[in-house]
């Protein structure tokens, strides 16, 4: 029986040829915004001013050079309606959805932790 994609990870450096999806996958969704604007998408948002609201601290510039990336990766979809002022709506697509689904067990995870996000980052007081 042939070893399972991440015992085959494990057994390779990360640079090997057979971790590529796994790779993938992490660069993918580990861009800073990212998560937040699938999350956006997923909550109701379809125009930029909405994604904006909802994510709160992300720039316009970035906003939309994510939005492009997302539509590129086929995880978002962009339709522009030719009227005055043009509109363009940005939908999540079923690929986009099937990720947030994927991602599920990760948050799960995430609010399971035995310890806090962040606390392994701050530094141990010790009075002395």
């Amino acid at each position: 029986m042939p070893a399972s994609p991440s015992a085959q990870c494990e057994e390779r450096t990360i640079d090997d040829s057979t971790c590529p999806n796994l790779l993938g996958a992490l660069e993918l969704v580990g861009r800073r915004w990212t998560g937040g604007i699938l999350a956006a998408a997923a909550h109701g948002a379809r125009r930029h001013s909405e994604y904006r609201r909802m994510v709160g601290g992300l720039s316009d510039r970035l906003l939309t050079q994510r939005l492009k990336e997302l539509a590129a990766e086929g995880l978002i979809e962009r339709t522009v309606t030719p009227t005055t002022p043009v509109q363009i709506r940005y939908d999540l697509t079923p690929d986009g959805q099937s990720l947030l689904n994927a991602l599920q067990p990760l948050v799960q995870w995430m609010a399971n932790r035995s310890v806090p996000a962040g606390a392994a980052q701050r530094p141990v007081h010790r009075p002395g």
